[in-house]
């Protein structure tokens, strides 16, 4: 059995992006169809950087779900623990709004569910989750059942490896529940945030989703709280702010790479694969953080999420430039 530098589990599905931009859905004439969910994007931006990547997820047996299986083949990643489910809901899609630099409200098609969210402790690869040099799943795979007990089992299968993530995804539409009273879906996502970082090593999230998990709404003591919850390393991004990361021994903190936005969605995905990419090449935080800063800024500058994931080559090429201009000055 092929043994995987990252094995991710969770969201996977078809993005439909507007080609006219800054106008609302309802004015949007055509759209492009990319492969789409925050796990398949991060394997997709894993497998740019040369690394063996796999996906734990499903899709349904549907058009879209060809789509999906396809796509990930395409882009590098190892589709083997894609399940297809046959009697459940059609394979997920996902409209969104482009009002660059900032503005890129989406809107979720998985009602009642999605296949990704129906995945059983059975049905998981143990083995492989067990054995791959990391392992990513986020806070959205919590957020029901029988993904929920899925991603628990993971975990505990992984016995806090090192380079175990836990993506601090929060999209409230999936925790929402009928008869909610203001806070309810916050309040649920956190209390499973609480349980996941005792078994996770590594904490990535948005400050806001930072802020969700741990109640701090600056970065720093965010970072610290996120340690103090369990994990060894917690990374904050803040977008055109930077990012921040925190080990027990260290503080690092990068400046956001300059881009022009075209949409803003896949940054945070391309940022996480590179950041895997770099601790698992051993570099220091530092290094790693500006490569993953600038993997993800040109993502933004990019339509696409998946197919926008940049290669080694090309991060390399634009820090190289940096250093020289900066050489110049």
């Amino acid at each position: 059995m092929t043994v995987h530098d990252l094995v991710a589990m969770g969201r996977v599905g078809v993005d439909l992006y507007p080609l006219q931009h800054g106008v609302t859905l309802d004015e949007v004439r055509t759209f492009e169809k990319f492969l789409g969910g925050t796990a398949a994007n991060v394997t997709v931006a894993t497998a740019r950087h040369g690394r063996r990547a796999a996906l734990v997820s499903a899709t349904a047996d549907d058009a879209f779900g060809r789509f999906v299986h396809r796509e990930l083949l395409q882009l590098g990643v190892d589709d083997a623990y894609v399940q297809t489910i046959t009697d459940g809901p059609p394979t997920p899609v996902t409209f969104c709004e482009m009002f660059p630099p900032d503005y890129f409200p989406r809107w979720f098609y998985r009602y009642p569910t999605a296949p990704d969210l129906l995945i059983t402790p059975e049905s998981l690869p143990l083995q492989a989750i067990r054995e791959a040099s990391a392992y990513w799943s986020s806070l959205t795979g919590l957020s029901q059942e029988p993904s929920r007990a899925a991603h628990r089992a993971a975990l505990e299968e992984r016995a806090r490896a090192p380079l175990t993530v836990l993506d601090l995804d929060y999209q409230e539409a999936f925790w929402r529940e009928p008869g909610d009273a203001e806070g309810d879906a916050r309040a649920r996502a956190r209390s499973q945030a609480v349980v996941a970082l005792r078994q996770a090593t590594v904490a990535v999230g948005n400050l806001a989703e930072c802020e969700l998990v741990t109640g701090e709404s600056e970065p720093r003591r965010a970072a610290r709280a996120l340690l103090a919850a369990g994990v060894e390393l917690a990374v904050v991004t803040q977008g055109p702010q930077g990012v921040l990361a925190l080990t027990p021994d260290e503080e690092v903190g990068v400046d956001a790479f300059p881009v022009t936005v075209v949409n803003g969605l896949g940054a945070g995905d391309a940022f996480g694969g590179a950041l895997v990419h770099g601790l698992l090449s051993g570099w220091d935080l530092e290094r790693t953080l500006h490569f993953a800063s600038v993997a993800g800024a040109l993502v933004a500058g990019r339509l696409g999420c998946s197919t926008a994931m940049p290669t080694t080559a090309e991060v390399q090429a634009l820090l190289s430039d940096v250093e020289v201009a900066d050489g110049a000055m």
